[in-house]
């Protein structure tokens, strides 16, 4: 059985026939090429796949593409603007909170998520929120400090 999903994908009104049972996760990379939204473990575990939905982090390869109608999504590559890194993304970059990459997309998101909700996260409280997240290249050292950059950028700016 196919369905016709419409939901706001970074700022842009889309709409899709898909099969009732398609994921969030593959409706956005396949249907509208938005790659930057990974698919690591299909099964939550990892949050390579963490997007924005109503302004709220999900992980999109536990959400069924039909959830999504009507909604509005911010994936990694509606977070920069004008060409213009947003500051989160320029913090992993300036604070080498990237190793292989696959990871970062979620990383930002989840972060983004968490300084909407506390403006100055401690380091203990980053840990705590990216528990969800997983990077098989680091310690975390790096992201959490990219983290912490991000938000205080995020504050001054």
């Amino acid at each position: 059985m196919s369905i016709n999903v419409s939901f706001t994908l970074n700022g842009e009104a889309v709409s899709a026939h898909v099969a009732s049972r398609t994921l969030l996760v593959e409706m956005i990379r396949e249907r509208f090429g938005r790659t930057g939204t990974h698919v690591g473990c299909d099964t939550s575990q990892c949050g390579a796949c963490v997007i924005h939905v109503d302004g709220r982090s999900v992980k999109s390869c536990t959400m069924l593409a039909a959830q999504a109608d009507g909604t509005e999504i911010v994936t990694i590559e509606g977070v920069a603007k004008n060409g213009q890194l947003h500051p989160m993304q320029e913090a992993f970059r300036e604070h080498h909170g990237l190793q292989c990459g696959f990871c970062t997309p979620g990383m930002i998101m989840s972060a983004l998520d968490l300084v909407k909700q506390n403006p100055d996260p401690s380091e203990k409280e980053i840990r705590e929120w990216l528990e969800g997240n997983l990077c098989r290249c680091t310690g975390y050292h790096n992201i959490v400090r990219a983290i912490k950059a991000g938000a205080d950028s995020m504050r001054v700016g």
